[in-house]
């Protein structure tokens, strides 16, 4: 039911849209706007059902001649039937077809204005201002539908509805009944209501479009100076009391009909719409125009939107800096759990102490040997208890002559030694496990809580939005033909700046966009990613800073012998604010075992990193994590973290062979001394920082490569002979002179990276 009405209402809006227009001219000679807004209206998604009849009815009743009612019907016909054609061939209509329609909609109008005498200037220029003003509608209908009312329109939008505001006033200005006039009636209480809910700059652009548009009815000012007047009445004593710009109104007219005598004739029925229109302006609820307020306005709701933005910032800040806390509470109350296992020599001298318990408490010879001889007997037992940790037993010949000889049990005492040391060892690596995944998980700990806070840190600045800029953009935007429904601009640090822009998805790779933003933001925007909305047609283009610097790279690899498995692996990863981290991982060994273990290595790192972790305190996650295997495996890990904006390049190495950093003036070199990966619990990883310049090659391998040259010097003075200048190339020519130093083979698996910075 409720549908029901709302399409009666539509069609009665629609009927009264029309039936002005149809009256709407210029210099009371054409009347090119009533098809103009059929058409426009149905590319806007209006029900053609609804459009049509509407049509039909009001240009009947305005002209109802036998020649009027075939033109309009033909101009009807030529929307509907293409509409139908591309419904059910279900093919949108492209806009210049819709103008082509148009056109030949008017084709039984020209005939018949051409045999009643119309001169064949006034038939083009009907036709010319037909399809322009067609353009405008389209124009203004298009972003109105895209992005609703309470969005503000750029500039080229205003200007168009601005003329849609002068056709309606043309058509109004010639629908006098008796002398009351409806266009005086809409101008006193769409003022009135105007003024309620904008600021005064619009209501006098409003009262001056509306005397123009009567002017161009009929090339009559007679409205144009009482509109101004009226709007500058209005403005005058706009206050809370709505009475007083009603009366202020009503008085001005007063003063313009006796005083001015501005009207050519006086009559009451003239004065009676003033009246009338600040009466209803008076009798419609406050609720009214708040509403309108709300949907006309954007700077209540945007503000609105700041604020909450802001507010919902300041309490993620928090929430991220107490959860940061309670991860760092969490991973000391870990450190504090790990049980150390005893030293060596505590262990040998509880083990010295049981196999005396054990063994030789009940023995005749106890106070011989461990009273008399204490010292010897002491000595000769943590010897062989040493002997048995080591090389995890010990034997008849691990007894010294004098002790075999003399004592009686000498077959147990090699039992228990060795079943001791054995229980010892396995109970020692236990506890080490534990201690190790107690000091895995109180890193992870660690870690987390040091990326709560560099969260909060990140969110705890307020973000403040330009929208002088934002405003500058969608009007140049539009100006290109890019609607914008919605754009955000904003910075995110005192070097980087943020633009959100909704356009439509054809619109989202034009360069022009980016171009736009650029001028507009005072840097060079590059587009960092584009997501869907939630409205069909529409995507969300996020743009920011571009960085300082960019990188391309090139991959050459080699298995072992030339073939099957190799055992390195790599990764090419962009993380957060414009880093890329490059990483080689040598599997030591070859084949698929060596490949497998190096893959797990290489994984955990570039999900550490892409999860913002320290590099400390990944290294020593998955080198504790490595180290837990049983396996004798174990990895080495070579890591570049390019930091694009600063033009840094952080080097991290565990086991890895020498990197190089070739550039314009020589070549740098970053050797390694830390141990690979998983071999000790706590190995350190080796670090170095080197500021990048224009043009140079980082240049990353593994063992493959850098073994293949006599040493470091011979690889670097053959790095400052290569002249490539895709980084691609580069890598395959150091690939090929490692093959060919080994005749084409290859000893180990090989693998090199290279990035070239600019």
């Amino acid at each position: 039911m409720k549908s029901k009405i709302n399409y009666i209402l539509k069609f009665f809006a629609f009927l009264l849209i029309f039936f002005v227009l149809s009256r709407a001219g210029i210099n009371g000679v054409i009347f090119p706007f009533a098809f103009s807004m059929m058409f426009a209206l149905a590319w806007a998604n209006q029900k053609v059902w609804l459009v049509v009849p509407a049509y039909i009815i009001a240009s009947i009743v305005n002209n109802f001649t036998f020649e009027g009612a075939i033109s309009t019907l033909v101009t009807a016909i030529m929307l509907v039937l293409p509409y139908y054609i591309h419904v059910s061939i279900k093919k949108p209509m492209l806009k210049w077809e819709l103008f082509i329609f148009a056109f030949v909609s008017q084709t039984a109008w020209i005939v018949f204005s051409i045999l009643g005498g119309m001169e064949i200037y006034y038939v083009v220029l009907s036709l010319v201002v037909g399809l322009f003003y067609l353009f405008i509608a389209l124009s203004i209908f298009e972003p109105l539908l895209r992005r609703g009312f309470n969005h503000k329109l750029t500039l080229p939008e205003i200007v168009c509805g601005g003329v849609l505001l002068m056709s309606m006033a043309s058509g109004l200005a010639n629908c006098d009944i008796y002398g009351f006039s409806l266009l005086k009636l809409f101008v006193a209480f769409s003022l009135l209501s105007i003024s309620q809910v904008s600021n005064s700059g619009r209501t006098m652009i409003f009262a001056s479009l509306m005397g123009l548009g009567a002017l161009i009815s009929g090339n009559n000012p007679m409205f144009m100076a009482p509109f101004i007047i009226w709007g500058l009445a209005v403005i005058a004593f706009k206050f809370n009391n709505r009475i007083l710009p009603a009366s202020a109104i009503v008085v001005s007219e007063v003063l313009i009909t006796f005083y001015f005598q501005l009207y050519y004739s006086f009559t009451i029925v003239g004065f009676v719409p003033v009246v009338i229109g600040a009466l209803a302006f008076l009798i419609v609820p406050k609720s009214f125009y708040y509403s309108l307020s709300l949907l006309l306005s954007t700077e209540k709701e945007r503000s609105a939107v700041k604020c909450l933005l802001n507010r919902n910032r300041d309490i993620l800040q928090r929430r991220l800096n107490i959860l940061g806390e309670v991860f760092y509470d969490m991973n000391a109350v870990f450190r504090s759990l790990i049980k150390q296992g005893a030293s060596e020599d505590d262990a040998k001298e509880m083990l010295y102490e049981e196999i005396k318990s054990t063994i030789c408490k009940n023995c005749p010879e106890y106070k011989h040997c461990h009273r008399t001889f204490s010292e010897d007997t002491r000595r000769i037992f943590l010897n062989l208890i040493a002997i048995s940790l080591e090389r995890g037993k010990i034997s008849i010949l691990d007894l010294p002559s004098y002790l075999s000889s003399r004592c009686g049990q000498s077959a147990r005492l090699i039992s228990e030694t060795n079943t001791l040391t054995k229980q010892y060892k396995s109970y020692s690596q236990l506890v080490g496990n534990v201690d190790t995944s107690k000091l895995l998980i109180s890193d992870q700990l660690e870690g987390i809580s040091g990326l709560m806070k560099t969260l909060a840190g990140e969110v705890d600045t307020m973000i403040s939005m330009d929208s002088a800029r934002e405003r500058r953009i969608l009007d140049e935007l539009s100006s290109n033909n890019i609607i914008c429904t919605d754009a955000v601009v904003y910075e995110r640090d005192a070097r980087t700046m943020m633009a959100t822009l909704v356009v439509r998805d054809e619109d989202a790779d034009k360069l022009k966009l980016q171009a736009i933003a650029s001028k507009i933001c005072g840097n060079k925007m590059v587009i960092n990613d584009v997501t869907p909305t939630e409205r069909a047609g529409l995507v969300a283009v996020n743009l920011k800073t571009a960085p300082r610097y960019d990188c391309i790279f090139g991959l050459a690899s080699a298995a072992k012998g030339g073939g099957g498995e190799s055992g390195d692996r790599h990764s090419i990863e962009r993380l957060d604010g414009d880093r890329f981290i490059f990483a080689i991982c040598d599997g030591m060994g070859s084949g698929a075992q060596a490949g497998k273990k190096a893959e797990t290595t290489i994984g955990l790192i570039e999900n550490f990193y892409k999860a913002g972790f320290e590099s400390e305190i990944i290294l020593s996650s998955v080198n504790r994590l490595m180290n837990l295997e049983s396996s004798d495996i174990f990895s080495s890990i070579d890591i570049c973290i390019v930091d694009l904006k600063d033009g840094i390049a952080d080097f991290i190495k565990m086991g890895a062979t020498t990197s190089y950093v070739r550039g314009e003036e020589g070549c740098k070199i970053v050797e390694c001394s830390a141990l690979p990966v998983g071999i000790l619990d706590n190995a350190k990883a080796y670090t170095k920082k080197i500021v990048l310049q224009n043009k140079d090659n980082i240049i990353l391998c593994s063992d493959g490569i850098n073994d293949a040259f006599g040493s470091d010097g011979e690889f670097k003075d053959f790095l400052l002979t290569v002249k490539a200048q895709n980084p691609q190339e580069y890598a395959d020519q150091i690939l090929a002179k490692a093959l060919s130093i080994n005749n084409g083979y290859a000893v180990d698996d090989m693998t090199v990276l290279v990035i070239k910075i600019f």
